[in-house]
């Protein structure tokens, strides 16, 4: 039962945000009762952290598993991007906005995770693509990953970027090629052209 109240809670604060969705939401849209939800979960603090740890998990379970794959370095950001956003239902109600503002220890603890595993996983696609010589050999790795790390989490705030001019496809979309043609050698351009054309098709 516990799997089952994760899982619907997960699809319920993506879609409507952790703060608009109440434990007696949960509990109707489940058709059981508030005490059984109490039973696995001693408050909604405690729902919040392992739902979103929950999904963390599964969603760099499936990065790992697309960075062993060793795909050209360009080809595989677009892959990650594609995981991501289908698993977090491009984020619709910006969720970690409003995680960030009513669940801040937890979004903190959340985040610091996310930049491990970002700095593992861009830090690999970046010198694995000055190895093959579609980065540039004079970019600081470093700088790249945390710049990217940066980007990738301020495009999220709803206040700077909001979902009425910028829906997040488009936007993670605008990011990624903002990010690769700076970064990119004009044999790795190439590459990005390729691909942007095909996602427009």
């Amino acid at each position: 039962m516990k799997e089952k109240i994760l899982d619907r809670a997960t699809e319920l604060f993506l879609n409507l945000g952790f703060k608009s969705v109440t434990m007696d939401d949960l509990a109707a849209k489940m058709a059981i009762s508030k005490k059984t939800i109490y039973s696995h979960f001693e408050n909604k603090t405690q729902l919040v952290e392992e739902t979103t740890m929950n999904l963390f998990w599964h969603i760099s379970d499936g990065i790992d598993k697309i960075c062993t794959l060793q795909k050209n370095p360009i080809e595989e950001i677009y892959e990650i991007k594609r995981f991501v956003m289908l698993h977090l239902k491009n984020e619709a109600s910006s969720p970690e906005y409003q995680l960030q503002k009513y669940y801040p220890t937890v979004h903190q603890n959340l985040k610091q995770k996310q930049f491990v595993l970002m700095q593992t996983c861009i830090m690999d696609n970046v010198t694995r693509g000055m190895d093959l010589g579609i980065y540039r050999q004079n970019i600081n790795p470093e700088f790249v990953v945390r710049i990217y790390f940066s980007g990738v989490t301020s495009i999220k705030d709803s206040i700077l970027f909001p979902n009425t001019m910028f829906p997040m496809k488009e936007l993670m979309d605008d990011y990624l090629e903002y990010h690769l043609r700076g970064i990119v050698t004009p044999e790795g351009r190439k590459i990005l052209n390729t691909i942007i054309n095909s996602n427009q098709e």
